[in-house]
């Protein structure tokens, strides 16, 4: 037999339980919708009905970071950068990658690395973990040590979250940045521009060249890849390469990384063989 009674009694308890807090919400959000802020009024709306699509920058979370970095690499791939398609190199290259962010600072990140089919001697990053290293560069260097030297370079930038914090100056320099957060599409499209085109600050430099050195060492590369590299470039004729033409002190740069390996010298001493190094990249040398 059914028990109306106490299906009544249920029912209020269970009405009290959830009106109250119910009506809360709707108060709180009445307020946050017509309470004018001094300055700026603060449109919630259509960060409610954006949800995701609005980012804080100053607190995204790796997910968020990962997803970003995506976009983003699908708006690079899609535009101006053309792959090198050899499956040989492309391994290769995965490989010195994974090494190296195996003892990075931020290991758990899906890094992806990618070889770009252009002769310029340059290599990039982005958010959550993408990895660009130009054909040029994989020519210039002399063993696997140089080329991890400037892998784990860009490795440092994503470990320093630089590029974040650069998306971030740029939208509030911008005015693009509201107080509810960047539209996504937005943080995308600065994300594409500073990937590309990205202004070096010496002290993001300085911050990659030591985290980046910190990376070869565990991963037990030869810490002077990272300093021969450097010098060569540097003292190779005509311009100066696209990899250090963004980089400001270059030199100021490489006395840093003597001193910090003098002060913490290693053994490692991995990645220095010419020969293997020029059989592994032979395909390009090739073509």
């Amino acid at each position: 037999m059914f028990n109306w009674k106490g299906f009544v009694a249920s029912y209020r308890v269970w009405r009290r339980r959830w009106f109250y807090p119910l009506i809360s919400v709707v108060v709180a959000l009445s307020l946050c919708l017509s309470t004018p802020l001094p300055g700026r009024t603060l449109d919630f709306l259509p960060l409610i009905l954006q949800g995701v699509q609005v980012l804080q920058l100053s607190n995204i979370s790796d997910r968020q970071e990962t997803d970003i970095g995506k976009q983003i690499n699908q708006e690079i791939l899609g535009s101006q950068v053309k792959l090198y398609r050899n499956s040989k190199v492309n391994r290769y290259v995965e490989q010195i990658g994974r090494r190296l962010a195996d003892s990075s600072d931020r290991p758990n990140l899906p890094f992806t690395f990618q070889v770009v089919d252009d002769d310029a001697i340059n290599a990039f990053a982005t958010l959550g973990g993408y990895v660009y290293v130009h054909t040029g560069l994989l020519k210039a260097a002399d063993n696997e040590a140089e080329l991890a030297s400037v892998i784990a370079h860009e490795i440092g930038h994503i470990g320093g979250k630089h590029l974040v914090k650069q998306m971030r100056q740029k939208a509030i320099a911008s005015g693009l940045a509201t107080a509810t957060g960047l539209d996504r599409n937005t943080a995308v499209g600065i994300g594409v521009e500073l990937a590309l085109n990205r202004p070096r600050s010496r002290q993001d430099e300085f911050d990659a060249d030591q985290r980046g050195l910190r990376t070869l060492t565990r991963a037990g590369y030869a810490q002077s890849g990272m300093v021969t590299f450097m010098q060569k470039l540097l003292k190779k004729g005509g311009s100066v390469p696209t990899f250090l033409s963004t980089h400001p002190g270059t030199s100021d740069r490489i006395d840093g990384l003597r001193r910090a390996i003098n002060s913490q010298p290693s053994k490692g001493n991995y990645g220095l063989n010419k020969a293997s190094y020029k059989a592994n990249i032979r395909p390009l040398v090739r073509s």
